[in-house]
């Protein structure tokens, strides 16, 4: 019979295994790839002694091609609970030292259970992960695992917050939780995402790529925007999910917590001089957002996809909020396929989670071509319109600039609900730029004309005087106040502290059906 002091060396034997995920030779590879351990990975996320670990001593089922001969506590992923600078949070990091983190039946209802947890109790969950796939020995078991998780993703969105951190490769059916989740980071040169990796794309289609040119970090962060951001290694990373954590509430009943700010006049003058005089002059839409903020506050989400449009979260006085803005810098700030979605989905995930929206409009109207066509910017650009038609936070908008055709429009204008429109003295609304409205109303005049260049110029200024200003929408309620913009971090400061306790009630629904 055991004694007391065998059965507690029995349980710390086994807890020892467990920490040991598959052994000291297969950790030493992870270090030599510049990769950390899940566990460290873990330790350094979350506070100092917080984590509770649960399921550490699972194993899996599988006897089929020998398995049963090879066991490890944990079965490649590491879960359990802790907090982040003092917030309750669920994680899980696959572990690649065990089958190379590849997911299997029992690894699956780790994560699920977590999962169902989080949503109990309304706090954020954060996935770690690093894994070869599902595990092959198991067949339809490790399939049917990962479905699991994709359901409780889809179940669990809009109610808290979920991030995942791609910290090594994601492929197959994988790739799919992470695409599901609010946002997704990756690791540069060490993590990779596809569906079908190289060799099979080379024997479908014949060609010759390498995973990170089919799937690396900087492929998602900027041709498929699959990656909301990408980190330097695994510390940036964590550092990274930490920041973003800040922003967001606990769950979709909560608002994100405020912080103490000192407010003195808040005249930003540095505003005044940002937009040229000329109207065709680029200018970087991120030096007027700079002058609003709260210093140092902006978190860029999808910095390097569709950088015509700016996403990203800031603080304004304390407050956590999304700021959605053109890029004259880009295309001059039009808005095309791709920067309809990422704004459309930014705009979704802060409605989610009771972030209220700031909208900078500078946008000379949706970008033209064929491409733009048959790639469907009518209905991508129709997502966008949904997703702020759709969103009951309060919104709020600032016309720097332009604002010219059914891209005025989307952008957030009084027609669609926003809850407060400013513009600055310099801002044009119209149909479209004088020049060409000039060609299509005085056709006839500037044909006849002894001289049709003056003719056209005459006319282009008589059309600018009339409509290339903000004082016709002004008089028809359609912007608010025309303010100039030194004023403007101090007029949104009261303007979205006056909309704090904003409510809609919509019409009872399933759901919308957005144009996806």
């Amino acid at each position: 019979m055991e004694s007391r002091q065998d059965k507690i060396d029995k349980l710390n034997k086994h807890k020892a295994l467990s920490e040991l995920g598959g052994g000291q030779k297969r950790i030493d590879k992870q270090h030599a790839n510049k990769k950390l351990t899940a566990r460290e990975r873990i330790n350094y996320l979350l506070d100092e002694g917080s984590f509770e670990e649960i399921g550490a001593l699972v194993t899996h089922r599988t006897t089929d091609f020998g398995m049963q001969d090879q066991i490890y506590y944990g079965d490649g992923v590491i879960t359990g609970y802790g907090t982040i600078n003092g917030r309750l949070v669920y994680t899980y990091a696959q572990d690649f030292t065990v089958f190379g983190g590849s997911l299997s039946e029992t690894h699956a209802e780790k994560i699920c259970k977590i999962m169902d947890m989080a949503v109990k109790v309304g706090a954020p969950i954060i996935g770690l992960n690093d894994s070869g796939g599902a595990r092959i020995q198991e067949g339809v078991r490790s399939l049917g695992g990962y479905a699991d998780i994709f359901y409780r993703n889809v179940q669990a969105s809009g109610v808290i917050p979920q991030i995942s951190a791609v910290m090594g490769p994601c492929a197959g059916g994988a790739v799919y939780s992470p695409a599901i989740t609010d946002f997704t980071i990756m690791v540069e040169n060490t993590s990779y995402m596809f569906v079908t990796g190289p060799n099979v794309v080379k024997t479908v289609t014949n060609e010759e790529v390498s995973s990170e040119e089919l799937g690396g970090a900087e492929t998602h962060a900027t041709k498929s925007g699959v990656a909301h951001k990408t980190s330097e290694n695994d510390i940036a990373c964590l550092e990274d999910v930490k920041q973003l954590l800040s922003y967001l509430p606990q769950n979709n009943t909560e608002t994100t917590k405020k912080l103490e700010v000192t407010l003195k006049d808040e005249i930003r003058d540095v505003l005044s001089d940002i937009v040229p005089e000329s109207s065709t002059k680029p200018y970087d839409m991120r030096a007027v957002i700079t002058g609003i903020i709260d210093e140092d506050s902006f978190y860029e989400i999808h910095e390097n996809y569709a950088e015509s449009i700016i996403v990203g979260f800031a603080r304004l006085g304390g407050r956590s909020i999304g700021i959605i803005a053109n890029q004259p810098m880009a295309y001059a700030g039009v808005l095309g396929v791709n920067s309809s979605r990422k704004a459309a989905r930014f705009t979704r995930t802060c409605d989610c989670f009771n972030i209220p929206l700031l909208v900078l409009v500078d946008v000379p109207g949706f970008l033209p071509g064929t491409d733009q066509e048959w790639n469907g910017i009518i209905m991508h650009g129709a997502k966008l319109l949904y997703a702020l038609s759709e969103a009951t936070v309060p919104r709020v908008t600032v016309i720097t600039r332009k604002a010219y055709g059914g891209a005025y429009d989307v952008m957030n204008s009084k027609h669609i609900g926003a809850d407060y429109n400013y513009a600055w003295p310099g801002a044009e609304i119209a149909v479209m730029g004088a020049k060409g409205a000039s060609e299509i109303i005085f056709r006839k005049e500037i044909a006849a004309a002894d001289n049709p260049e003056d003719k056209l110029a005459e006319k282009e200024a008589e059309y600018a005087n009339t409509f290339a200003n903000p004082y016709k929408a002004a008089q028809r309620g359609f912007i608010d106040e025309i303010i100039l913009p030194k004023n403007t971090r101090r007029k949104l400061l009261k303007t979205f502290a006056m909309l704090e306790n904003k409510i809609v009630e919509r019409p009872k629904r399933k759901h919308g059906n957005i144009p996806l």
